[in-house]
């Protein structure tokens, strides 16, 4: 007893009012607003931010910012290294560097967009269709995956832009083909643990159809890998398209984009290293902070990374 008084004696009961027991000390949080609050503490992750907004907004307005547009040629003015009229220096035809960069960059942003987009759309129907069925269903589902897997996307890539005319429509459906598998393999390994939980059994006995239990229940559950997925999907496919117009394949001069940049300047790299350095280090910048993004992004939207 004498422990028990001294033990009791160690405790005071706080002074709480009535009207104060069930009130939130701290400010409630969305799952959006709080994964924006620990992005904003990886300060990698903002700078890259950061820097593709500029890049995004360069290869928006920077074709026109300069003195010169992206497709005139100059005879007078071939090959002019930098300087206050051209700014990145002319090509072999004096067109203006400055404007084809960023045009260059815009045409391969928006084929990776495009292309990450049909991925994320197919993708997610795919996996999600395969996984909330299941059975027979998910068998032959997944027997597709496994035979496109096996086969060497970038095999299927170059075989269909040599039967197809290069153009932006051609690289972004050649990159297509296969660039949803991944996609489809995490989100239907994500809904394979969600489709036995309490909210998803709910949902079923109170009659709700497959497809709303998907968009509505499944689907948002699963948006984080989601992001994070295509955040990787982007600088994959924007390295893809300039490997095949690097090679020849891709996109084809007068049109611009940054492996058509980069292959005409390697052409020249002996006497105008110029040509390859500014498109080469648009297309690094791009990559790596898309990179640092996505890691930061998974770190802020997985549960499981919150301290």
């Amino acid at each position: 007893m004498t422990q028990m008084d001294n033990g009791d004696a160690l405790f005071k009961p706080a002074a709480v009012r009535p009207d104060e027991r069930e009130k939130i000390a701290g400010k409630s949080l969305t799952a959006f607003q709080d994964s924006w609050r620990r992005l904003r503490q990886n300060k990698a992750a903002i700078v890259s931010l950061i820097i593709l907004i500029i890049m995004l907004l360069l290869a928006i307005v920077g074709p026109w910012i300069g003195h010169h547009d992206y497709y005139t040629t100059d005879y007078n003015a071939v090959y002019q290294k930098p300087n206050a009229d051209h700014w990145f220096g002319t090509d072999k035809f004096g067109r203006d560097q400055w404007a084809r960069v960023w045009q260059g960059t815009r045409v391969s942003l928006l084929i990776a967009v495009l292309a990450a987009a049909l991925d994320l759309v197919i993708g997610v129907a795919y996996g999600a269709i395969s996984a909330l069925f299941g059975g027979r269903v998910d068998n032959v589902m997944q027997r597709i995956v496994e035979i496109l897997t096996g086969i060497p996307s970038l095999i299927i890539i170059i075989l269909l832009m040599m039967v197809m005319k290069p153009g932006i429509v051609t690289i972004m459906v050649a990159m297509s083909i296969t660039g949803w598998v991944n996609m489809a393999r995490l989100v239907r390994a994500h809904i394979m643990k969600l489709k036995s939980q309490e909210f998803v059994l709910a949902a079923r006995t109170l009659g709700t159809s497959t497809g709303r239990i998907i968009t509505k229940h499944l689907i948002p559950n699963t948006i984080g890998i989601i992001v994070i997925n295509t955040m990787f999907t982007i600088p994959s496919a924007i390295f893809t398209e300039a490997f095949l117009s690097f090679i020849g394949l891709g996109l084809q001069s007068p049109m611009s984009s940054l492996g058509v940049l980069i292959n005409d300047g390697f052409a020249s790299l002996n006497t105008q290293a110029y040509l390859l350095l500014y498109p080469s280090i648009v297309i690094v910048l791009i990559m790596v902070t898309f990179n640092i993004l996505g890691d930061g992004l998974r770190d802020a939207l997985d549960p499981r990374m919150r301290k």
